[in-house]
């Protein structure tokens, strides 16, 4: 596409960083203080802003500016391009690890942060040391990631295509495990699928509902089991299972290492269950920021070094 250079000259570049500021915060008075103006500018620019594009972009809302269609449509492009321009400018060397004062904001599940979380804290503790993270669970990744709530993400299982501004790199392909108290079932590995049908099971989802992958496959085959209980956290599950006859199935790198250290019992899947994934996730907005670029190499790195694999090409 060739560059009007003409009319786009007579564009100020700037009223694109009011209205991402807008679109982030949904408030004049926030978007002002965002970038470090009164509220009476933010307001002309946002009067500026709609004759520039002919559309109101943002309405009035019971709790805050609603966007239109037309501004919902521009958040992304105009974040890319932003990020682009800050790229163009920023020297190549801006960002030093060793000297940068800096928050990352990561989503993942409990799960990923057990085998993932201590590594990378001492990694980063180690040559990072004015960075600083946050772990928080999520489960409307892409979402978080368009509003700038996060930095990166990893998701497991099956994710949503999401956007063409989504960005994701497949960090590991895993299996399920069967993971039990034998001394309180009474039952040694491999267990059958009588058995795995008869037993209460235990089942994680960050869904709504009680329904999982294995509920699926089993529906397929006309099957059903029992869910005795359902939670949205890996952690709580070993000592569940620890406690109780009953069963959980759960990939196979976390169960490896819940059974390892709580003495439980493994077992193959008496099913044929896709295999799940894990994969990085992150908004096109930050694909050549330099910062943003060392986390994505150490969260590849860290999990590299736990043994995540990813599927052969």
């Amino acid at each position: 596409m060739s560059i009007d250079h003409i009319n786009l000259s007579r564009v100020d570049l700037n009223l694109l960083v009011a209205l991402d500021a807008l679109l982030a915060e949904r408030s004049v008075t926030r978007a002002a203080r965002r970038i470090g103006l009164g509220q009476s500018a933010m307001s002309h620019n946002l009067a500026r802003l709609r004759a520039l594009f002919g559309d109101e972009l943002l309405t009035r809302g019971p709790d805050a500016l609603r966007p239109t269609p037309r501004a919902l449509a521009l958040a992304d492009p105009v974040k890319i391009a932003l990020a682009q321009i800050t790229a163009i400018v920023t020297p190549e060397d801006a960002f030093d690890p060793r000297t940068a004062e800096r928050l990352f904001r990561i989503g993942l599940p409990d799960g990923a942060e057990v085998m993932l979380g201590p590594a990378l804290l001492a990694h980063v503790t180690e040559n990072a040391p004015g960075i600083r993270l946050r772990l928080q669970s999520s489960d409307r990744l892409f979402e978080e990631l368009d509003a700038d709530r996060l930095d990166v993400g990893i998701g497991f299982g099956p994710l949503p295509e999401g956007g063409l501004h989504h960005k994701r790199r497949l960090l590991a392909t895993d299996s399920y495990l069967c993971m039990f108290n034998a001394d309180r079932l009474k039952i040694s590995p491999p267990i059958s699928l009588e058995d795995y049908l008869r037993v209460p099971h235990v089942l994680t989802s960050i869904r709504t509902g009680e329904r999982g992958i294995v509920d699926e496959v089993l529906a397929e085959r006309g099957l059903s089991r029992t869910v005795a209980l359902t939670t949205t956290r890996f952690v709580a599950v070993p000592f569940l299972v620890a406690g109780a006859p009953v069963i959980t199935t759960m990939p196979a790198r976390l169960a490896r290492l819940f059974a390892r250290e709580l003495g439980l019992t493994l077992s193959p899947v008496p099913l044929k269950l896709p295999e799940p994934d894990a994969a990085l996730v992150w908004h096109a907005s930050y694909d050549r920021d330099p910062a943003h670029r060392w986390l994505r190499q150490t969260l590849v790195r860290v999990a590299e070094a736990a043994g995540w694999t990813p599927r052969p090409a």
